[in-house]
């Protein structure tokens, strides 16, 4: 219930929404006394945690529903997607201030998005565009080193990402261009083979055309992977086809 209110923090959540989100395709004798007590619940927890620091959170019920009455941005979700959309719109013309601001709004993440809250379809789908945005966020992250002549650390990462993401081809490329920048051809052209091997065996595809035009261009040592020109056109193609 809280995720819940939180995603619209201050705006009013109906006692109809709240109860599909938290007891989807349940028949509830009275589901109105079931949110009560959850928000009798919730406001002992919010009285326990109050802190001198900063406001307490309010939970307010209303006419149709409840108000978690809180401005936006006390909630991280909306932190992290502030920061790096901010980080996004300077990274190739202020690469070291996206940096910061993506490692501040990757700092906010300590586990899954909603963790245990993906019953409902709300919460469930702000879960899918959460998790979308923390890896674009890494690759733009990583971009950002790149843009800063850190090859070593954008190799390290990338490659920890793509053991995770082995069929995501934006990381793939990433890292194929940044191993050619590190003076490791072989190895760039070695994970080209290896991601069209987990393409293939996992989703029965080929490595889309950005992916094999960098493959060409690695493999005839094209003088357009000097310019860091080549990272931002693969993330406009990237965000393009999203």
């Amino acid at each position: 219930m809280i995720a819940t209110l939180a995603l619209e923090a201050g705006r009013t959540v109906s006692h109809d929404e709240l109860t599909e989100e938290l007891w989807p395709g349940e028949l509830l004798g009275n589901p109105r006394n079931a949110l009560q007590a959850h928000a009798t619940r919730i406001r002992r927890m919010f009285g326990r945690s109050a802190g001198r620091s900063r406001p307490p959170l309010l939970l307010r019920a209303v006419y149709n529903g409840y108000v978690l009455d809180v401005p936006r941005e006390r909630v991280d979700g909306n932190r992290f997607l502030n920061l790096t959309a901010r980080a996004s719109a300077v990274l190739s013309s202020a690469p070291e201030r996206a940096l910061e601001l993506l490692q501040s709004g990757l700092a906010l993440w300590h586990g899954p998005a909603l963790l245990d809250t993906r019953t409902g379809q709300r919460c469930r789908g702000a879960a899918a565009l959460l998790e979308e945005r923390r890896l674009s966020a890494w690759e733009d992250l990583v971009s950002a080193r790149l843009f800063l002549g850190d090859e070593r650390q954008a190799v390290a990462e990338l490659q920890r990402l793509v053991a995770t993401h082995p069929t995501r081809e934006r990381l793939c490329e990433l890292l194929m261009f940044a191993l050619y920048r590190a003076g490791r051809q072989a190895e760039a052209l070695e994970r080209f083979h290896e991601t069209r091997r987990r393409l293939d065996e996992e989703l029965g595809v080929q490595p889309g055309r950005q992916l094999q035009r960098l493959y060409g261009e690695i493999l005839s040592q094209d003088r357009a992977l000097e310019s860091l020109h080549a990272i931002l056109a693969g993330r406009r193609e990237y965000k393009a086809a999203v």
